[in-house]
């Protein structure tokens, strides 16, 4: 299993749907519950670190098309 921060953000996004898809099933393996939730908690607070960050880069380039 990839470390979460060397994962893309697709790569991030379609791991939180599986282990999503998986909690959700009739067969959830109740032994894995709380490693699957530990892991999808790592996965949103590394999507949201990098959702933060875009936001900011993006709000800092449209700043500087407004001072042109």
């Amino acid at each position: 299993m990839k470390q979460v921060s060397k994962l893309t953000y697709s790569e991030a996004i379609a791991e939180l749907e599986s282990i999503l898809k998986a909690m959700q099933s009739d067969q959830c393996d109740i032994d894995r519950l709380t490693s699957m939730t530990r892991r999808a908690t790592d996965l949103i607070k590394e999507c949201r670190k990098r959702l933060t960050a875009t936001d900011a880069e993006l709000k800092e380039i449209l700043a500087g098309l407004q001072e042109q």
